[in-house]
């Protein structure tokens, strides 16, 4: 069980880490708009 939890935070941060990667190839959209979009919203 326990091994179980340590990689779910292992995936939690590499998805993280690759956020935008990851999210560009599911919305489909270009690597730039989806980082213009997160960026957009932290300065609001």
């Amino acid at each position: 069980m326990l091994w179980f939890l340590i990689l779910l935070a292992v995936v939690a941060v590499v998805a993280y880490k690759f956020r935008v990667p990851l999210m560009a190839r599911l919305l489909g959209q270009s690597e730039a708009r989806v980082q213009r979009a997160i960026d957009k919203k932290k300065r609001s």
